[in-house]
């Protein structure tokens, strides 16, 4: 993982980005277009996970403070367990902070144990549910971590 570094998403990345998302989520993956139309948001900021030169990793959220949201994040599967996704998440806490936002929200499949784990490890906690929202009996958790503070802590005091 040490090799892995983090740049904000180029037009040109979207290609390798797709590719990503149509390995990870087989069922419902965004678009190229979908990608080319979040990157034209302002309100947007999305960023890229590199390993010696190749997209392994992408992240982006949504951003209008007080609020914002993960819109995605996906890691290659050749890459998966190596830290990757922390790394990502890690910097669109920072991305939020920078932007005073108070919370990040983010909705996950209730069946991604990993994923779950992950975020509650960075203490975001459930506080709804979308039933059936990827498939039938598989709901979207939404989870939230706030307070997000600028002097770089997170979760309750």
């Amino acid at each position: 993982m040490s090799s892995v570094t983090l740049r904000t998403i180029r037009w040109p990345d979207i290609e390798a980005v797709h590719a990503i998302e149509t390995s990870v989520f087989e069922v419902d993956p965004w678009s190229a277009e979908q990608f080319w139309g979040e990157l034209a948001q302002s309100t947007r900021e999305y960023v890229v996970a590199e390993d010696a030169g190749a997209i392994v990793g992408y992240a982006g959220a949504y951003l209008l403070p007080p609020d914002s949201d993960v819109q995605t994040i996906a890691v290659s599967p050749t890459a998966q367990g190596r830290g990757v996704g922390r790394l990502l998440l890690e910097e669109l806490i920072a991305i939020a902070m920078r932007h005073d936002c108070a919370q990040l929200l983010l909705e996950v499949r209730s069946d991604n144990e990993s994923a779950i784990a992950m975020y509650e490890k960075f203490g975001f906690e459930s506080i709804s549910k979308r039933r059936d929202y990827y498939a039938t009996g598989v709901d979207a958790l939404i989870m939230r971590l706030r307070p997000l503070r600028q002097d770089g802590e997170r979760g309750e005091s």
